[in-house]
């Protein structure tokens, strides 16, 4: 899995309060530009660290997954080469 750092773990840290939310909100809580946050948020969801919820099945309405939850709590270990990241979020999740 290939992350961008700080931005993808920002975004996770905005979700990880349990509440779901969008690319707007998420933008103007970590300061990013609304269209790149737009185009990672579809990245994160194929990762399976975000889901995307309703109402409406194209709501832009994310959440954070248990996944997610890992990543976060292991974001250290994503940067460095000598730990496999995705094996430690797949275990954690």
């Amino acid at each position: 899995m290939r992350l961008v750092t700080p931005t993808d773990f920002e975004i996770l840290s905005a979700l990880a309060d349990g509440k779901r939310n969008n690319a707007i909100n998420i933008a103007v809580e970590i300061d990013k530009d609304r269209a790149y946050i737009n185009t990672r948020l579809p990245v994160l969801l194929d990762y399976g660290l975000v889901d995307r919820i309703g109402p409406a099945r194209n709501s832009g309405l994310y959440i954070i997954t248990d996944k997610g939850r890992a990543a976060l709590t292991h974001r250290e270990a994503y940067r460095d080469p000598d730990r496999d990241f995705d094996s430690l979020i797949e275990q954690d999740s």
